[in-house]
């Protein structure tokens, strides 16, 4: 890699970066068929079966509340960093280290998780058809050391390369929900997901914690404020999209899944998936698309979380280079590369964190998907959870002291922040209470896995100097 930077403290990110160019960053991070062969079957098998569905619209509603405030103060923050720029202007420099600390905590274990995902699928994969059997981590350090060269170079390339994945990724799931729409199962085209008979069965919030998590990322449409085309217009409707496409493609997949299996089979078909044996994505798609079909959605899951991992990268990086503008981290994270105008110095220092965490797990033996993914999506719940509820408190304080700026829009930064920080509140409280499923470990590791971004908070605020 070429080291041709530039390290003027004034120069910027830049960037051409239109709504539809954030819109795949963000979504593609959120990797929705991912989240439909892993999140989909736990909110079914754990939570409320027949009814999760709900589950996924509940959430995007929340998400969409909340991003009613967070659009609301993006004109009054003149720079990127997203959560931490919202928090530091809504309520000082303490709480906005702070949170700064727990968006790269959270940031860096849902990326970390998705190394060991990754692993392990490439792995499976491969032996499915016959190739060697080799450790997770070989295939994960070859991931990374791909997103290490995307993630160094101009954002527009990585740009393209997840649009790609993530049109390939989408589309895929679209043909498969028509065909399943079209041949329905034993239960024909039914809406029984949507009554309260059903969605109230279970475990309701179960299936919320689980669609909450398959939302990480989305409100990284601020990260690339920069790189923008026009900030001002691009990012609220990139946030707005992102919402309702993530949202709506979950929430109608899902429902597609209910379809095709049947309302009264789903959770026995959900369970047996979680236990290992049977994979509820690759096997509807085996009976609906046929073998062909379930070859080319193995290949896109691997696709989905390449997207998703590079998107946290550049994630990462960006966020790492607004805190060193501001003079929480070393200088010379604020390096802008000469050519590409990238991060250059702060993605190669997020590509030997990344190393090393990962090294360090498949030292220790730590298995890729319970070990390593659980407890990493469950430790970067909590800390995203908690950035959206401290930003939701920001927005209000901050219209609440520029009452000016606030002028006839009650809505938009009193009522939908004050109703995000009730729904986020609640969402809080069943990711905790329910953090055991998400991490798959015991009670006490649990705990000390979702005590990791409180300490971070805490942590943040105290090394801030004023």
């Amino acid at each position: 890699m070429s080291t041709n930077t530039e390290t003027t403290a004034d120069h910027r990110l830049h960037g051409k970066l239109g709504p539809v160019g954030v819109v795949f960053m963000v979504v593609a991070a959120a990797a929705p068929l991912t989240v439909i062969g892993g999140n989909m079957p736990l909110a079914m098998g754990l939570g409320n079966g027949a009814g999760a569905p709900v589950g996924f619209l509940i959430a995007a509603a929340v998400l969409l509340v909340f991003s009613v405030g967070f659009v609301a103060m993006t004109p009054y923050v003149p720079e990127a960093g997203a959560f931490f720029s919202y928090v530091t202007l809504g309520l000082g420099n303490r709480p906005g280290s702070g949170i700064a600390a727990v968006a790269l905590i959270a940031y860096t274990a849902i990326q970390v998780g998705i190394y060991g995902y990754i692993g392990w699928a490439i792995g499976d994969t491969v032996r499915f058809y016959g190739g060697p059997q080799i450790p997770w981590p070989a295939y994960s350090f070859v991931i990374l050391a791909i997103v290490a060269l995307l993630g160094y170079r101009h954002i527009d390339l990585s740009a393209k390369v997840l649009g790609v994945a993530l049109v390939l990724e989408i589309s895929v799931v679209v043909v498969l929900d028509l065909v399943i729409v079209a041949k329905p199962g034993p239960a024909g085209v039914t809406f029984a997901s949507f009554t309260p008979g059903i969605f109230t069965h279970g475990a309701l919030g179960i299936a919320v914690l689980f669609a909450l998590t398959g939302f990480i990322g989305f409100e990284a449409t601020a990260v690339f404020r920069d790189e923008a085309r026009n900030p001002e217009r691009t990012i609220p409707r990139a946030t707005y999209a992102a919402v309702l496409l993530i949202g709506g493609f979950y929430a109608i997949t899902c429902w597609a899944f209910v379809v095709a299996i049947g309302p009264d089979q789903v959770t026995e078909t959900a369970q047996r998936t979680l236990a290992g044996d049977a994979n509820m994505l690759l096997d509807t798609t085996d009976a609906n698309l046929g073998r062909i079909g379930r070859d080319v959605v193995n290949v896109l899951l691997l696709t989905s979380l390449f997207a998703c991992v590079l998107s946290f990268h550049n994630v990462i990086a960006r966020y790492q280079f607004a805190l060193a503008r501001k003079g929480l981290l070393p200088n010379r994270l604020a390096t802008v590369h000469s050519s590409h105008g990238s991060p250059a110095v702060s993605s190669v220092v997020q590509t030997v964190t990344a190393a090393v965490i990962v090294g360090i797990l498949a030292a220790l033996g730590v298995d890729p998907l319970v070990g390593v993914f659980g407890s990493m999506a469950g430790v970067a719940t909590v800390g995203m959870v908690l950035l959206m509820l401290t930003t939701s408190v920001a927005v209000l304080v901050y219209f609440a002291r520029h009452r000016s700026d606030a002028a006839g829009r009650t809505w938009q930064t009193r009522i939908a922040p004050a109703l995000a920080c009730a729904g986020l509140l609640g969402s809080l409280w069943l990711v905790l209470t329910n953090f055991t499923l998400v991490t798959g470990g015991s009670a006490m590791l649990s705990a000390i896995l979702a005590a990791i971004p409180f300490v971070g908070l805490v942590g943040g605020a105290l090394l801030r100097r004023s």
